[in-house]
């Protein structure tokens, strides 16, 4: 029995050895390694690896939320708006032999009520608002306009009359030049389309009391190039200034012809008494403007002026509270008055274009209170002129009379644009503001103007009453948290 015992341990001992003998032989499954998430601390905050690559990401975004008031002219107006915008960004960077390579895209989807829209209607906007990749001095793709200072710190909600980089995001093609000690120059190739102004209106053939035949409207043609931005910068311990240049071209589908009563007439020049050519000759317009930020701490840390002045000559867009997208029907307002804002248009008597001007300065104050409160006071001031016969006397006809008078003018008008607004921002915690702001609009016409008189439903009656000026205010709360 001792003997039969100790050979079954003997032999259950064998059994075991051998058994973690073969155990050994076979191969061991290894674990994948773990790929952690690492900071990149080369660019600043927020940025990681990418796992499994030397590519630095970072990944933000903002929610805003606005409602606005708008003061009403007619009863189809909405008096409030509603607005709701969420944005992404992806910010990519790699250190490569050649220098640094960054993609950026910037996605947003904004949703539009009442006042924010056209009245009684609910709009959807998504959109890439940025795209672009840098390498070196080089970007390619969609983002502000280099016409326009992305530095600049307006921090207005409405419109103010200048190139707003918060709004002058454009697609181009661009170098830039670093020469050391502050200075630095762009030369952008942007498209044209952007900055495209137009206002075909229907002139009558004559107006009665007029100096002679109405200006000519025009449509835009197809472009033939971009546009032409350059800038030289300087930023200093004092704080930074930026000269800005841009070339426009100017050219129509068929200014020598309108339309009378669904018929297309001729332009017949009454000096020669032939028609004008179909086609103008093809203008170009230019624009020029000078931004300067400095800052202002022996007020308090963190306080800082702006301004930007602009003057534009048949390239309207660039002063258009940073314009992205041509504009068909261009028309600067407030309550009755619509006024007509266009690049150009063509002289009757020689066919050929005649270029408007609009120039004016924008600026502020930003004063920061504390680390929580901000107050800022910030306006504009914008003068638009054309050319002498761009303005014609209001006619006097079954349609008008009584509600029209010789000396009432239309057509392109020149006019003042007065803009003026404050606002105050508090930051309880970092990344989210909670602001209120009021703006006012004023636009002067140069004498009494045609004001299109409207029903009770807010539709045109075909009819005109002579008007001056014309005022609204604005009011708007805006809650914004950046991530």
């Amino acid at each position: 029995m001792v003997r039969l015992r100790s050979l079954m341990i003997g032999s259950a001992a064998a059994l075991a050895a051998m058994g973690g003998a073969k155990a050994a032989d076979l191969p061991a499954a290894k674990a994948a390694p773990v790929e952690y998430v690492r900071v990149c601390s080369t660019y600043g905050s927020g940025f990681f690896y990418v796992p499994g690559s030397d590519s630095c990401l970072r990944i933000a975004g903002r929610v805003r939320a606005d409602y606005l008031y708008a003061e009403p002219t007619n009863r189809i107006q909405d008096i409030t708006g509603f607005r709701a915008r969420g944005r992404i960004n992806l910010d990519s960077r790699t250190m490569t032999a050649y220098g640094l390579v960054r993609a950026y895209v910037r996605y947003e989807i904004d949703r539009n009520s009442g006042a924010f829209a056209s009245p009684g209607q609910i709009s959807t906007n998504p959109k890439i608002n940025q795209a672009y990749v840098q390498f070196g001095g080089l970007t390619a793709g969609r983002v502000t306009s280099f016409f326009s200072d992305s530095e600049l710190p307006a921090p207005n909600f409405g419109d103010l009359r200048f190139d707003d980089p918060t709004n002058a995001d454009v697609d181009l093609l661009a170098y830039t030049f670093t020469f050391g000690n502050g200075f630095s120059a762009t030369l952008s190739l942007e498209d044209a389309l952007e900055r495209r102004v137009n206002n075909p209106l229907s002139f009558p053939l004559f107006g009665v009391g007029a100096p002679g035949l109405a200006p000519t409207p025009f449509t835009y043609g197809g472009t033939r190039m971009p546009d032409v931005v350059g800038n030289l910068r300087y930023t200093g311990t004092w704080g930074s200034v930026q000269l800005s240049g841009a070339l426009h071209q100017i050219r129509d589908v068929a200014s020598g012809v309108r339309t009378v009563n669904g018929v297309s007439v001729p332009v017949i020049n009454p000096i020669t008494g032939l028609p004008n050519p179909t086609f103008t000759d093809t203008d170009y317009g230019f624009a020029l403007a000078l931004n300067a930020i400095v800052p202002l701490p022996y007020l308090s840390p963190g306080d800082v002026f702006w301004m930007s002045a602009t003057y534009t000559d048949g390239a309207v867009g660039y002063i258009n509270a940073g314009q992205a997208g041509p504009v068909n029907s261009g028309g600067i307002g407030a309550g009755l008055l619509s006024l007509p804002f266009a690049d150009a248009s063509v002289d009757p008597y020689t066919g050929e274009f005649k270029t408007n001007k609009a120039y004016g300065v924008a600026g502020g104050l930003n004063h920061v209170w504390n680390p929580a409160f901000q107050r800022n006071v910030f306006g504009s001031w914008m003068r638009f002129d054309a050319p002498g016969l761009a303005s014609f006397l209001v006619p006097i006809n079954a349609a008008t009379i009584g509600a029209g008078t010789a000396g009432t003018l239309t057509g392109l008008v020149d006019f003042n644009e007065y803009r003026i607004g404050t606002n105050s921002i508090w930051t309880p915690v970092t990344g989210l503001n909670i602001g209120v702001e009021v703006l006012y609009a004023r636009v002067d016409p140069k004498g009494r103007v045609a004001a299109p008189v409207t029903n009770f439903a807010g539709n045109s009656t075909g009819l005109f009453k002579p008007t001056g000026s014309a005022d609204n205010w604005e009011g708007r709360l805006r809650i914004q948290r950046d991530f």
